[in-house]
This record gives structure tokens, C-alpha cells and sequence, in this order.
């Protein structure tokens, strides 16, 4: 009987205990705003290493596979299968 009245008190103590501490700033103050993060600046990326040596990719021709799927380059190709009149 005991247990029934203490259960439901102990949760409401630790979920108001939660609640409090889930809300204060570390220092205690809960009306700071100060931003105690310290930034520094990213070191820059290394350059991109040319795996290529030095060749340029071939330009897609017209009617190549490796071709780039685009709206004007399907509407060309659809354009190509109509019969002709």
C-alpha cells in the first residue's frame, strides 16, 4: 500500500530533478548567454590529387552511351526514333 503512494512521488521528484537541471546552464546562472565555445579556424583542405595523369576526359559525342541524362538530350534522342513524314 505503502509502495503505491511512494512510486508515483518518486518519479514526479525525478522528472521535476531532470527537468530543473536539463535547464540550468553549467555556472548556475539560468539567464546566461554567453557562449563559453572556443572557435579556431579549420586548417585548409589539401589539394584534390590527380589520379589522371594529366589526360583530359574525351568529350561525350552525340550519340555516346556515357552521354549525360539531361531533358534536351532525351528530347533530341525521342526526337531521332519518331518516324519521319
Amino acid at each position: 500500500m505503502m509502495m503505491k503512494r511512494f512510486l508515483p512521488a518518486l518519479l514526479a521528484s525525478a522528472a521535476l530533478t531532470l527537468t530543473l537541471a536539463a535547464c540550468s546552464s553549467p555556472d548556475g546562472n539560468p539567464t546566461s548567454t554567453e557562449d563559453d565555445v572556443a572557435t579556431a579556424p579549420l586548417p585548409p583542405l589539401p589539394a584534390a590529387v590527380d589520379t589522371t595523369g594529366g589526360k583530359k576526359a574525351p568529350e561525350p559525342a552525340a550519340n555516346s552511351v556515357n552521354r549525360e541524362l539531361t531533358a534536351p538530350n532525351a528530347v533530341e534522342d525521342i526526337k531521332k526514333m519518331q518516324p519521319q513524314m
